[in-house]
């Protein structure tokens, strides 16, 4: 951080679930709220971006009318303290697009694409907080050197409260209900 910049003194203290409902979407953008505390979600590459657009685009596709596929949104996993998380992309119940927040019990699928520095955050503790949370599945990909992504995918089982693994795709995902879809991710 360099001299210029000023933390608000908001990034500072405790939030609660009251506070972050009364910020502006640009107050919200790029932040996860943790336990009630402002986490700064680093910037994320080109690469990452377009990675989960084709993705977020073929899930909606696939998803029908009464599912939608989204990016940079915010899911509420607990009021208090609060636990608020943006995965890269959320499929949630069509007929809760106009609520706020959405809730864990709206949301089939999170999809976190892990970039340099988010490794730890989305392989273990994002993967608890959704399982704990009740998202029935969670899908993990990882941007390979090659540039062909690994897609880890995962199923809760709901006596646990915790993912089994599910299948691992290569560049092409080709997943059955409740989500046939068949994506060429390719190189990206």
């Amino acid at each position: 951080m360099t001299a210029e910049m000023v933390v608000p003194a908001w990034m500072h203290q405790q939030v609660s679930a009251e506070q972050y409902d009364s910020w502006s979407d640009e107050q919200c953008a790029g932040i996860e709220i943790v336990d009630g505390m402002v986490v700064v979600s680093a910037g994320v590459s080109k690469r990452h971006r377009r990675l989960a657009r084709i993705l977020a685009n073929a899930l909606d596709a696939a998803a029908g009318p009464d599912r939608n596929a989204d990016t940079d949104f915010d899911v509420r996993l607990q009021d208090v303290p609060l636990t608020n998380r943006r995965p890269d992309i959320a499929v949630y119940r069509a007929e809760t697009i106009d609520l706020t927040p959405t809730r864990p019990e709206h949301v089939l699928l999170v999809v976190e694409v892990v970039s340099p520095g988010s490794e730890t955050t989305d392989r273990i503790v994002k993967v608890d907080q959704y399982a704990k949370a009740g998202i029935p599945f969670y899908w993990r990909i990882e941007q390979a050197a090659t540039g062909v992504p690994l897609v880890y995918t995962y199923v809760l089982d709901p006596a646990t409260k915790a993912y089994r693994e599910g299948e691992m795709f290569t560049g092409v995902i080709k997943a059955a209900a409740p989500f046939p879809v068949t994506v060429d991710l390719g190189t990206v």
